[in-house]
């Protein structure tokens, strides 16, 4: 698995980051100081990729001032999410200010307005305040329009869906990073959480021991992650024991055709 690069800095495993959305829309100090012990666990099981959005309520401050102290541990990838280029130049320059003056990777959220975005990202990252830049979208109906982003030559990472349920981006997107050299984030790893209701029993995960798999959810980030073309995956978890599980996940080895046609099929059930 090729790792990617932020800028100046390489990805090592785990390939687990974490996401925000939900998790840390939060307010009032109690709530704040669950999300710092999430953040806590992840840094110490050597989770690095933070992903937020200003889609997402109040998480994008509240992962920065989680990070307060140790932003130098984190790679913070957010996004720009809105119509209005206007809004776009302030949505970015407030949330440089919240990360120390610096994003590692900056993400035109779900393609809005995306031309104009990528021009004020690029001088962003002419000026060495944005990192690497990319591009997001959760919708299949959208991935031709992903695709003509991804070949333009602006980008350097896509964000895109990927689980047992939804497989859509191997058609097309993941082909097309591979050929291009693009970095690819996995969000939705759980399917919204739509795969972790019901989980596999015990004696069902015994085959998947020998890949360090102890949990559902970790069967399925690995699975994830497996794919050659896949570089992080960053799921939501409000629990500091589920982040360090998680985590475990983006550690090799990786599994092989086998096992995850084992892990869709249990997926399926």
């Amino acid at each position: 698995m090729e790792l990617r690069r932020f800028g100046q800095t390489t990805l090592d495993v785990p390939v687990v980051g974490m996401g925000t959305w939900n998790t840390f829309d939060v307010s009032g100090s109690s709530a704040e100081a669950g999300t710092r012990a999430v953040l806590d666990a992840a840094l110490a099981a050597g989770a690095r990729v933070f992903d937020t959005s200003p889609m997402y309520g109040r998480a994008e401050r509240v992962l920065a001032r989680g990070l307060e102290g140790r932003r130098h541990d984190a790679l913070v990838a957010t996004k720009v999410w809105t119509s209005s280029t206007a809004d776009g130049r302030r949505q970015i320059e407030q949330a440089i200010d919240w990360y120390g003056g610096r994003i590692d990777l900056y993400q035109v959220h779900n393609l809005l307005n995306w031309r104009s975005h990528l021009d004020t990202l690029e001088a962003e990252q002419a000026s060495g305040r944005v990192g690497e830049i990319g591009a997001t979208h959760y919708s299949a109906s959208a991935f031709d329009e992903l695709a003509v982003v991804m070949r333009s030559g602006r980008i350097a990472f896509v964000q895109v869906p990927y689980n047992p349920q939804q497989r859509e981006v191997e058609q097309r997107i993941l082909p097309l990073a591979a050929d291009l050299g693009l970095g690819v984030i996995l969000m939705r790893p759980f399917a919204e959480g739509a795969l972790v209701r019901q989980t596999p029993s015990a004696d069902a995960l015994a085959p998947l021991a020998p890949f360090g798999v102890t949990t559902w959810a970790q069967a399925l980030l690995k699975w994830g992650l497996s794919d050659r073309r896949a570089h992080v995956a960053i799921p939501a978890t409000s629990r500091p024991e589920r982040m360090r599980a998680n985590a475990a996940a983006g550690a090799p080895p990786w599994f092989e055709r086998s096992e995850r046609d084992y892990v869709a099929k249990l997926a399926a059930r």
